[in-house]
């Protein structure tokens, strides 16, 4: 599995967890998974 594929998943689950700043975190983790996607990490 590559770093961004891993990335990408962790912001998922953040970005769906029921939790007070879960949220922006998670929206901001998979910014730096795309990122990283983009880039061909």
């Amino acid at each position: 599995m590559r770093l961004s594929t891993a990335v990408l998943l962790i912001g998922a689950v953040l970005f769906a967890l029921p939790v007070p700043g879960t949220f922006i975190a998670g929206g901001l983790v998979l910014l730096l998974g795309g990122l990283a996607r983009w880039f061909d990490f």
